[in-house]
């Protein structure tokens, strides 16, 4: 019998109750959109219906629906996928996250002295979204429109370090923990015991692991939103001085961003 309140044909499951004033069956299509997104992109029915606690009859629904707007599409293994219509929307959305952050970007800038940094998580990867350069004369180290591995950024490390395990293990199953220079981290205990570190520190650093001579730091937004910001620069001015100054401007800068969004 169709809920009148929500908009869904079956209430079964053990899903979380729809909150007042929404409509359940947009509530339970975004739960599995973001299941699929956490389990790496591609998934099972049998895994949605586990994750979400949903009803199999209602997850098909669904799925249906989102395959039919491109926003889900079925692979020949008969797993589901996350659709190309979502990257428009990724886009859009990363873009206009940018331009909330870019003032708070200025103000570390104008402080610090070094380039400010938003990145956000998309699947397995980051990909920054907005930057502020820093004053001193010198070539970029990170770019808009960049994507990377979390494993050696320290604004991958910061939001990974906020997930839950079971999220951090699947975007690492997907991660490819490739060396670009002699001080990354390749392995995955060694990576889950920095994790520990930047839990405990609320902060995380990239020393030289993604290119050697650059040091940076990134402290990830409070919020759903799995995003981070950092600032960079070559190791001869990123100095333990400036890192303790640096923290807490980020701290601050990451709460402003987190509330305008």
């Amino acid at each position: 019998m169709r809920n009148s309140d929500t908009g869904d044909d079956d209430a079964g499951g053990s899903a979380a109750p729809v909150r007042s004033g929404t409509v359940q069956s947009v509530e339970r299509a975004v739960d599995l959109l973001e299941a699929m997104a956490d389990a790496g992109g591609t998934v099972s029915l049998s895994h949605l219906a586990a994750s979400s606690g949903l009803p199999l009859p209602t997850i098909h629904r669904l799925v249906r629906t989102l395959a039919g707007r491109g926003y889900v599409r079925q692979q020949s293994s008969r797993e589901y996928a996350l659709g190309p219509r979502l990257v428009r929307l990724g886009d859009a959305a990363g873009r206009l996250v940018g331009v909330w952050a870019r003032p708070r970007l200025a103000e570390l800038v104008d402080a610090l002295g070094e380039s400010a940094n938003l990145a956000l998580l998309e699947g397995n990867q980051v990909v920054y979204v907005a930057q502020e350069p820093g004053r001193h004369s010198m070539r970029m180290f990170t770019e808009v429109g960049r994507r990377v591995s979390p494993h050696c950024t320290a604004v991958g490390k910061a939001m990974l370090a906020r997930m839950a395990p079971d999220r951090v293990r699947e975007i690492m199953r997907h991660t490819e923990m490739v060396s670009h220079t002699d001080n990354t981290i390749t392995d995955r205990d060694t990576f889950d015991a920095e994790l520990d570190k930047v839990r405990a520190a609320g902060y995380a650093l990239d020393e030289g692991e993604q290119e050697l001579g650059v040091r940076c730091v990134a402290v990830a937004l409070n919020g759903p939103l799995p995003a981070a910001i950092s600032i960079s620069g070559p190791t001869t001015r990123m100095t333990d001085t400036l890192l303790e100054s640096a923290v807490p401007l980020l701290q601050a800068a990451a709460d402003r961003v987190a509330r305008d969004t």
